[in-house]
């Protein structure tokens, strides 16, 4: 089953037009792929994210800004 991020805005509507969807075989590429690109994720305006597994969401949102 492909595992996927939906990008999100802050008030947990669709964020990111026009970005490339990034899927992956497995969770833990998922896990480790957002762990690498979250800031830039950030930048370009992506507040929070879900992971979903063949289109069920598995769990989220979480945000991707800092702890205050």
């Amino acid at each position: 089953m492909p595992w996927n991020w939906r990008y999100e805005t802050v008030a947990g509507g669709p964020a990111g037009d026009g970005r490339p969807e990034e899927t992956f075989t497995t969770q833990s590429d998922a896990e480790s792929w957002l762990g690498e690109n979250w800031r830039r994720l950030l930048d370009s305006e992506v507040d929070q994210v879900t992971l979903c597994e063949d289109g069920q969401v598995v769990y989220g949102p979480m945000s991707l800004h800092p702890a205050q």
